[in-house]
């Protein structure tokens, strides 16, 4: 059991460790300390459920199901192209945002739409999630299937806690104007490179 747990819990770890969207949204919402538990939360959950959809046999329909991925793909580039300019916009700027327990500066509303965009629009999401993690787990024995998802689960909700939670520790460097300025120029270039990743999911 624990091995089927220990495997369930590297192969999620290292997939989303790798920066995406999602991530650069949780971090963006640790440093500003709003909404983090609601941030880690909604993650969590998404990842268990497309995770049990990949390990219970949806991955075989995404991957053989070119219609649903070119939507899904053409709709993610859009996003995330738009994404990236208002985060160009905002590094031009001159201000900075206020890191304060108190004020929020993004609704609740606005939050949960991004991170629910970020993941169910990110075709990557269903790549790592219901293809890959959840497709290793299909091939685990169905009595260990259980064991699996506890791992990845709980590599999920190890990593955006300690992004989201983590990020804080980095709020003295981002008290600066032109640190927020930085980070949004990365996040507008990342926003760019997985867009134009995703043309190559792209098959007409």
């Amino acid at each position: 059991m624990l091995d089927i747990y220990l495997k369930g819990f590297i192969v999620t770890i290292s997939l989303i460790v790798a920066i995406g969207a999602q991530n650069a949204y949780v971090l963006k919402l640790g440093l500003l300390r709003q909404y983090v538990w609601v941030a880690v939360l909604i993650c969590v959950v998404a990842d268990f459920l497309l995770i049990s959809a990949g390990v219970l046999g949806l991955g075989f329909f995404i991957k053989g199901n070119q219609l649903l991925i070119n939507c899904i793909a053409i709709i993610g580039i859009v996003f995330l192209s738009v994404y990236a300019l208002l985060s160009f916009k905002a590094a031009l700027k001159n201000e900075s945002m206020k890191i304060d327990d108190e004020v929020k500066t993004n609704p609740l509303k606005k939050v949960i739409t991004m991170l629910l965009v970020f993941t169910f629009l990110n075709p990557h999401t269903y790549l790592d999630t219901v293809l890959l993690i959840g497709g290793i787990g299909a091939n685990v024995e169905d009595s260990m299937k259980l064991y699996f998802l506890l791992g990845a689960v709980s590599a999920s909700a190890f990593w955006f806690t300690l992004l989201g939670f983590g990020a804080r520790a980095l709020i003295p460097l981002f008290k600066k104007p032109i640190t927020w300025k930085i980070l949004d120029i990365l996040i507008g270039i990342l926003m760019l490179v997985i867009a134009y990743s995703l043309i190559d999911l792209i098959s007409f």
